[in-house]
């Protein structure tokens, strides 16, 4: 905001400049150079010019036409027009005889009156300038402001919605783990020491906007592999990462949800089914993410979660990569497909 105003202030600085020197290339009549008396003559027109300008500018447009005390507003500037026309009438006197040391046949020409509606016009001009550079500034103020609260509003609601996805999360691994031990206790400890790794990684890493894709896929790996603890001979799991993802920066815990989803729905305990997961990251930053399941829907006393992982996901693409995902999830055939492109590079 600063700099913004230092660059206003700058750009009058340059303005004012060129119209106070702008007689100063010129001569008024030939043979006959600009001297400091006919400097002074052509000055007084552009100070009272800057008056108005400035007194607009610092006073008349904050204090009246900004909290929308128009008459009051016009009324000011039309006494400081009047004021400022006698004050120049008198000036053109004064100069004109006085100082330029002419006589009253010399000033033969228009009349005066044509001279008044000259520079009462060229005042109204200035003051309308000033209120066209004054709300310009203000605008670039506001819409600053604008989008300093719609960032903040956004970061608040990603908080928000992480504070709903890391409860949700550790309750439906937490979920899968007490399923486990009634199976095999020695396998569910170390399911348990599995799961402080994952917490870490939720915990701490969680806390950046943007982590590297590398430790994301090392997290979903780890959680694949408390998953499939508990899986049968009759789940056919297929996993498909890229060995490595260097330079590509992601958003965290974007995949989980599909991957946790696929194991929450894609498993039976008696038929047969299947989970296939692939990520890979394309060109130009593209991460594609495609998860397949055999499709197994829980019944409806079956509460583990609170079924607020995809629209969660959906409002945190929203926020994060607006324009710049596509997510499409829902049964095709019988099986259950989720796919999810996000390009990772800022346009």
């Amino acid at each position: 905001m600063k700099q913004n105003q230092t660059l206003q202030y700058v750009i009058q600085l340059i303005g004012w400049t060129i119209v106070f020197t702008f007689p100063l290339f010129f001569v008024w009549k030939e043979a006959e150079p600009m001297t400091w008396t006919r400097y002074i003559g052509y000055a007084f027109v552009p100070v009272t010019f800057a008056v108005i300008f400035y007194a607009n500018y610092f006073l008349f447009i904050d204090r009246l036409l900004f909290r929308q005390r128009l008459p009051h507003f016009l009324a000011a500037n039309l006494l400081l027009f009047i004021l400022l026309t006698l004050l120049l009438d008198w000036w053109h006197d004064y100069y004109f005889f006085e100082i330029a040391g002419n006589t009253p046949r010399h000033k033969a020409g228009p009349p005066k009156m044509m001279f008044i509606l000259r520079d009462a016009t060229m005042m109204a001009l200035t003051a309308a300038l000033s209120v066209a550079i004054k709300m310009t500034a203000n605008w670039y103020i506001t819409e600053n402001e604008r989008k300093e609260l719609e960032k903040a509003r956004t970061e608040a609601e990603l908080q928000n919605l992480k504070s709903q996805l890391n409860p949700h999360f550790l309750f439906n691994t937490l979920n899968n783990i007490y399923s486990l031990i009634a199976i095999d206790a020695d396998r569910a400890q170390y399911a348990v020491h599995n799961l402080s790794h994952l917490l870490r990684h939720v915990l701490y890493e969680d806390k950046h906007p943007l982590i590297p894709l590398d430790k994301e896929l090392d997290f979903m790996r780890n959680y694949i592999d408390l998953m499939s603890l508990r899986l049968s001979d009759k789940v056919d799991l297929q996993v498909s990462f890229p060995t490595r993802a260097e330079g590509t920066l992601i958003a965290p815990l974007l995949f989980i949800t599909l991957v946790e989803n696929a194991f929450k729905h894609g498993i039976s305990p008696t038929a047969a089914s299947h989970i296939h997961i692939a990520l890979d990251v394309e060109p130009a930053g593209i991460v594609a993410c495609r998860i397949e399941n055999s499709n197994h829907p829980k019944q409806d006393n079956d509460r583990s979660g609170s079924g607020i992982g995809l629209p969660n996901l959906r409002k945190r693409l929203e926020l994060l990569y607006p324009g710049r995902h596509t997510l499409r999830a829902g049964i095709e055939g019988d099986v259950y497909i989720a796919r999810l492109q996000i390009n990772t590079c800022k346009p």
